[in-house]
């Protein structure tokens, strides 16, 4: 089984910076993927960033180049750096493991992130 806890949402301005972290615990395994994925109201989930345990990453075309995903495997941690956001950036941010050997997919309980204009 694995646990994962979001923290580093909040409130900001339009034009601001947030920083998110999911620390991970339990059996995770490699190769794995961690990411990041938002909702917003009235709207599907939707993926945010993923970047694998290799180190490859990959963005939804509308944060590119405004956020950045990383992660420390000793911690198996999952970090998005998030800045220039905007109001459509509003959204719970949910983290996100899959073990690729079990195809096992795991999630957060999400954290809160409203970008005010």
């Amino acid at each position: 089984q694995v646990q994962l806890v979001e923290s580093g949402g909040g409130s900001v301005q339009a034009g601001g910076s947030l920083r998110l972290s999911c620390a991970a615990s339990g059996s995770i395994f490699s190769p794995n993927t961690m990411g990041w994925y938002r909702q917003a109201p009235g709207k599907q989930r939707e993926l945010v960033a993923t970047i694998t345990s290799g180190g490859t990453r990959s963005y939804t075309n509308s944060v590119k180049g405004r956020f950045t995903i990383s992660r420390d495997n000793a911690r198996n941690t999952v970090y998005l750096q998030m800045n220039s956001l905007k109001p459509e950036d509003t959204a719970v941010y949910y983290c996100n493991v899959f073990i690729r050997s079990s195809s096992n997919n795991y999630w957060g309980k999400g954290t809160q992130v409203t970008v005010s204009s």
